[in-house]
């Protein structure tokens, strides 16, 4: 077990326990306030993310970004965002299950070091893997469910909304009870 998020980091930067370590550019490991209360989870880097070493930085992330300061959450001051897997998926494949099983060790290394109230589902095969095997996105999205002391939500992928804009409206809802339930937890976000 790490003691750190940096040497986790050390401990994924020399990881080639799939074929995506052998294939990446850089490591994707994830970024925002170690201190945040909010996380959120991608199901892997694209190609900018690949390129740059940071998750949600394509257009998918200036959407996410967007979202996020709409209900005054911002990647720098109060929220921690990382990825299923942490390498690209060549073509920018959905992880396989296989890859996703080997990278989830790290996952849940990293929810242990940053302690968050909330885990925010990006995508389907997120929260497949971290709320229920069964969670279908376009019924359950917006939902909450409580995961030990956590609070777990899925809602669309942001690469989603930009292929289907038609599920705009329902991702800022989505966002909207994330606010509430924020508020209802009395997370301190300033």
């Amino acid at each position: 077990m790490a003691e750190t998020l940096e040497e986790l980091k050390r401990a994924c930067e020399s990881c080639l326990k799939c074929p995506l370590g052998k294939t990446r550019t850089n490591l994707v490991f994830g970024t925002g306030n170690e201190n945040a209360q909010i996380m959120f989870v991608g199901e892997g880097p694209g190609e900018q993310e690949d390129l740059q070493g940071l998750p949600f930085v394509g257009k998918s992330g200036q959407l996410f970004d967007l979202y996020a300061s709409l209900i005054d959450l911002d990647r720098t001051k109060n929220i921690y965002i990382a990825n299923m897997v942490k390498c690209r998926p060549p073509h920018n494949r959905d992880p396989k299950p296989e890859e996703t099983e080997m990278c989830l060790p790290y996952l849940r290394e990293q929810v242990r070091l940053l302690r968050p109230q909330i885990i925010v589902c990006l995508g389907r095969i997120a929260a497949q893997r971290l709320i229920s095997p069964d969670f279908r996105v376009t019924k359950q999205h917006g939902e909450f469910f409580k995961k030990g002391s956590v609070y777990m939500m899925g809602t669309f992928h942001p690469a989603a909304l930009l292929r289907d804009p038609e599920k705009k409206k329902s991702a800022l809802e989505d966002f909207r009870r994330l606010r509430e339930k924020i508020e209802e937890l009395s997370i301190n976000i300033y």
